[in-house]
C-alpha cells in the first residue's frame, strides 16, 4: 500500500492516511481502504484506529482529474468511493479517529464514519464542497446532522467555513479534544481499552445504532433481540455472567473479566 498504511498491535488495527502532502483521497486510496478493511476483519482486530501522517488529517478528494470526466464516469468514481467508505463504516468493531490539523471534504466524511473522534485543539473541520458548487458527495452533510443536528450541519455546508475542534465538540461531532501532541496516544489508549472489551457486544451496539439512525426507535426495537440474544451463546458472556452471579451470591464485588472477543 502506498497511499494507506496498515498495522496491527494488541488487537488494534491502525489504518493510516499517507498520501502527502495533503493526504487527498483518490481511487488508489479508496481501493487500499477496502483492502485495509478486509485485512482488519481477517486479522481478528477488535478495534480500529484511523489516523494520518503529516500535520493535516486530509484535505478531501483529489479533484485534479474531475474536470476531465463525464457525468457517467464521475458517478462511477464516487460510487466506488461510497462503497469503500460504507464498508469502513460498517466494520463490526469500534473505530476511533485521531484528527490533527485540517480535516476537510472527503477527509471529514471519512472521519465521520468513525465511532469516536479524538481531535487536537488546533484541528479544523469543514465541507468545502460549496466553494466548488457541489454537495458533500459521500454523505457528509447528513452524517454531520446525525451528530450535530440539521441546522448546524446545513450552516456548515452553506458556508464551507473551517470549524474549530472546540465547536465540533460542543456540537457533538467530536468526542474528545486534547493538545495536538497528545491526540494520537490518547486515541491509541482508548482503542486498546475497547479492544480488550466484549467485542461482540460492541458490534451489537454498533448495529443497533445503525438501525436507530436508519429507522428510529421502532426499527431498533424490532431488531433488538435478533441482535442481542445470540450474545448469550458467546464465551465472553458465559464467563462474565457466571462470575457476576457467583460474586453476587457470595457478597463479593463483581470481578474483572478478561474478555477474549469470542
Amino acid at each position: 500500500m502506498s497511499h494507506l498504511g496498515f498495522d496491527i498491535n494488541d488487537h488494534v488495527a491502525e489504518i493510516v492516511l499517507d498520501n502527502p502532502p495533503q493526504n487527498r483521497i483518490d481511487e488508489q486510496m479508496a481501493e487500499e481502504l477496502l483492502a485495509a478493511v478486509e485485512k482488519a476483519e481477517s486479522s481478528g482486530a477488535r478495534a480500529i484506529l484511523l489516523r494520518a501522517e503529516g500535520p493535516d488529517f486530509c484535505f478531501g478528494g483529489d479533484i485534479v482529474t474531475w474536470p476531465d470526466l463525464d457525468v457517467r464516469q464521475l458517478r462511477m468514481l464516487f460510487e466506488r468511493y461510497m462503497f469503500a467508505f460504507n464498508r469502513f463504516e460498517q466494520i463490526p468493531v469500534p473505530v476511533i479517529a485521531a484528527v490533527n490539523g485540517l480535516c476537510f471534504g472527503g477527509g471529514f466524511e471519512l472521519a465521520l464514519r468513525s465511532d469516536v473522534i479524538f481531535a487536537g485543539e488546533g484541528a479544523r473541520f469543514g465541507h468545502p464542497e460549496q466553494t466548488l458548487g457541489i454537495v458533500t458527495l459521500l454523505g457528509g452533510i447528513y452524517r454531520s446532522a446525525a451528530r450535530a443536528g440539521r441546522a448546524r450541519a446545513y450552516e456548515w455546508a452553506l458556508t464551507s467555513e473551517q470549524v474549530p475542534a472546540a465547536t465540533m465538540a460542543q456540537a457533538g461531532v467530536v468526542n474528545h479534544i486534547l493538545p495536538d501532541a497528545e491526540v494520537l496516544e490518547a486515541a491509541r489508549a482508548f482503542a486498546r481499552k475497547v479492544a480488550a472489551g466484549p467485542t461482540r457486544a460492541h458490534a451489537a451496539h454498533k448495529a443497533l445504532l445503525r438501525m436507530w439512525e436508519a429507522g428510529g426507535v421502532k426499527a431498533a426495537d424490532d431488531s433488538m433481540f435478533d441482535i442481542a440474544i445470540p450474545l448469550f451463546e458467546s464465551k465472553d458472556v458465559a464467563v462474565a455472567l457466571t462470575s457476576a452471579v457467583a460474586a453476587y451470591k457470595a457478597g463479593r464485588p463483581r470481578p474483572t473479566v478478561d474478555f477474549t472477543g469470542e
